[in-house]
């Protein structure tokens, strides 16, 4: 092997070590500020009942009656499984895509139209497969518990043991069509809007400086791309999420199929069924976007890439 070849082994290697050490930690400093809105978006999902049955009203009654109950950390219940699981899912997420990014890019880095797309597809789908699918079905049966009245599970190690002990291994990978589904378009939508935002601005940038030197968004612009990027995939596919956190329920038992849980919810619950969760959903998810995309380039500066 050349000198040569060693070095650019090397180089990769490091490269992309450093670049999964900031997909890791970005995941969980986005965890930290955003689970509150998760838990209170999956507490609204698993309310089956219409009308005055409800269980809730609103994402401020979830939060009222958790304060109530369980005092201010109720907001944090199943967290452990999040702020670990992200750092999988973070790594597959950004992973992936910096990746594909290498083999789809023209030779000035950037993207066309198309393989935005297909790069935040294919990312999507590897962190659903490797991490999210996992990750959730145990978040849900986790938040679904501990509203019980008798909870089971006293933390992570213990609750994961009880899951497969009471409903199988499968109960731990439940839901993978519906998390297909919306990863893949999650970061199909995110990674391109996204980007086309930083390429938009970078033409304004040299537009207005008559420069043609490459330009990097500043810290200001980053969260705000992030943001949108985030609310506009909340829009396209929140009914994909509702379906899955039915499936990834304790009661998805009497779900054969996300199809049968479908029609089950359209018939039960009428078509606003499918937007339940809506505004926590927004707010978390554009919380969470801005924040991954803002970390995952702080970290990747400090790690000097």
């Amino acid at each position: 092997m050349t000198t040569t070849s060693v070095r650019k082994r090397d180089s990769f290697w490091s490269r992309t070590s450093k670049q999964l050490c900031a997909s890791a930690l970005s995941g969980q400093v986005e965890a930290c500020f955003t689970y509150p809105t998760e838990y209170t978006k999956v507490m609204l999902q698993l309310d089956e009942k219409s009308g005055k049955e409800k269980r809730f009203r609103n994402s401020f009654d979830v939060i009222k009656q958790t304060f109530r109950n369980h005092g201010p950390l109720g907001v944090y219940r199943g967290f452990s499984v999040v702020f670990f699981g992200n750092i999988p899912k973070y790594m597959f997420r950004f992973g992936s895509y910096e990746q594909m990014k290498l083999w789809l890019a023209h030779s000035d880095g950037t993207l066309s139209s198309r393989n935005k797309l297909i790069c935040g597809l294919g990312a999507g789908i590897c962190e659903a497969l490797f991490a999210v699918v996992l990750i959730d079905s145990i978040k849900v049966k986790f938040i679904n518990d501990r509203c019980s009245p008798n909870p089971h599970y006293r933390g992570l190690i213990h609750g994961i043991g009880q899951i497969i002990r009471e409903k199988g291994i499968r109960a731990t990978y439940q839901g993978v069509m519906p998390t297909l589904l919306k990863q893949g378009s999650n970061q199909a939508i995110r990674f391109f809007v996204f980007e086309s935002l930083k390429e938009w601005n970078a033409k304004q940038a040299t537009n207005d400086t008559g420069s043609t030197t490459h330009y990097l968004p500043n810290q200001a612009v980053i969260p705000l791309f992030g943001a949108i990027a985030g609310s506009v995939s909340v829009m396209c596919n929140t009914p994909i999420d509702v379906v899955k956190t039915r499936m990834q329920g304790l009661e998805s038992h009497r779900f054969s199929n996300s199809w049968a849980c479908v029609t089950h919810m359209y018939r039960t619950e009428g078509f606003l069924a499918f937007y339940k969760g809506v505004g926590p959903r927004l707010t978390k998810v554009t919380m969470e976007v801005a924040i991954a995309f803002t970390m995952y380039d702080t970290f990747l500066n400090l790690f000097k890439l």
